[in-house]
């Protein structure tokens, strides 16, 4: 039985992180197989690869380079970890997937979106999350947790305008794919928070393992 495939989306101070911790615990707790994997990364070669893209630096980065470099993880990503642990029957939980570039690389800097469609069609397909989760918060709120992280990389120092495009982006994905985007109110308690995850894992699983 393949396994779900799950993604995270959100702006810089979404709460990913702590999203994550959660569903990794809710999967232990009910036995399911999975792995925790991030975009760009996820394997020693997208490794590297996250490095070039999000090292602060002062040459300035090309949009269609930064783009060329995300999609060429990905595709790493996907034939050496993602298609293999699925056909495993295990689930996927990818700290950002292919929205993440429709939405910085595409809404954000204004990128081209045919390219975007054609890079999408050729390196992944059919391979589409079951399901993403998309953390949305303010951009002002989640800015001020951006503030408070030891370390911050190339895309956390951009201008408030660049996070609010990011934000409506990823608000216009949800919009446009309702079924497999679904919005988590992020900037709702802790407890709230967990409770509307959970909902989502639990119409995952259900569909899973063929329960009503």
């Amino acid at each position: 039985m393949r396994g779900k495939f799950i993604s995270l989306e959100g702006g810089e101070g979404s709460g990913k992180t702590t999203a994550i911790q959660f569903i990794r615990q809710w999967l232990d707790d009910h036995n399911i197989p999975y792995v925790m994997t991030r975009e760009p990364g996820g394997t020693p070669l997208a490794e590297e690869i996250r490095q070039l893209i999000l090292s602060p630096r002062s040459e300035r980065v090309n949009d269609i380079t930064e783009l060329l470099l995300v999609f060429a993880a990905r595709a790493q990503h996907l034939a050496e970890k993602i298609q293999p642990a699925l056909a495993h029957g295990t689930w996927v939980i990818s700290d950002r997937f292919l929205d993440s570039s429709y939405v910085y690389q595409g809404k954000a800097r204004g990128g081209d979106i045919v390219m975007l469609d054609q890079l999408s069609q050729w390196v992944v397909g059919d391979n589409k999350p079951d399901a993403t989760l998309l953390l949305d918060v303010a951009v002002e709120l989640g800015q001020e947790r951006v503030v408070q992280r030891q370390h911050q990389d190339r895309l956390d120092k951009e201008s408030l305008a660049f996070h609010q495009k990011v934000r409506d982006g990823f608000l216009e994905r949800a919009q446009a794919d309702p079924e497999r985007v679904r919005v988590v109110d992020a900037s709702q308690s802790l407890d709230s928070v967990k409770q509307q995850i959970e909902e989502q894992l639990v119409k995952l699983n259900n569909a899973w393992t063929g329960n009503s």
